[in-house]
């Protein structure tokens, strides 16, 4: 689902970015750490604020990121210009990267999801092609705005989600290993039960198999 003009005027502001810039990024980085030289998947990447991020304060060596908005992708080709041949950047579905990247099972050592996936009516399949393409061992890294902030007035009024199956952060969590992906509340930081931050893990077969 399409952010609506007011939404995408909030996330473009100076204010959001230094939050993204200054908050969320220290403290994805202290719950799931960097990731230095990984192959790495951004769902719903806007104008390429957060791609930036992931590229000079996670270190990854290459990104491949998606969003359903072609004014978006314009907007990340050239916020992202001097990084040409460590991103690629697609028009696309988070739900379906195989048809934007041609991206295989376990393809990427990390995905992130700069709170994107409350925009995603099936938000469980998105969560499904997350676990589909990260390599065993490998990070999800979320912020998610729950179903109370988009209850409150200021939100309804405002921008527009999803009307149906709104996620609150327990159930947000508890979806996570029904998908592969291992979290808990020690990885997880709840903000006034309104935000969601927090890293999982894709499940490891061998390393499972070697625990037994």
């Amino acid at each position: 689902m399409l952010m609506n003009q007011m939404e995408t005027l909030t996330v473009n502001n100076p204010a959001r970015r230094a939050l993204q810039r200054w908050y969320e990024t220290p403290l994805l980085m202290r719950l799931g750490g960097r990731t230095p030289g990984a192959r790495v998947a951004e769902i719903g990447c806007g104008s390429g604020y957060g791609t930036k991020l992931i590229l000079d304060k996670f270190g990854a060596a290459r990104v491949d990121a998606v969003d359903l908005d072609p004014k978006m992708i314009g907007r990340a080709r050239r916020r992202l210009a001097r990084y040409a041949g460590r991103v690629r950047l697609a028009v696309g579905d988070a739900c379906d990267l195989r048809a934007a990247f041609g991206s295989g099972d376990g393809a990427y050592e990390a995905v992130f999801d700069f709170g994107i996936i409350h925009h995603i009516p099936d938000w469980r399949e998105s969560l499904a092609e997350v676990a589909r393409v990260l390599a065993p061992g490998g990070r999800f890294f979320f912020e998610e705005v729950t179903a109370a902030a988009l209850a409150r007035p200021s939100y309804r009024a405002l921008f527009d989600h999803p009307t149906r199956d709104r996620f609150t952060a327990g159930e947000f969590l508890a979806e996570l290993p029904k998908q592969g992906l291992q979290a808990g509340e020690r990885w997880a930081t709840r903000i006034g039960g309104d935000y969601l931050l927090g890293v999982a893990h894709r499940a490891d077969p061998q390393g499972e198999e070697s625990r037994r």
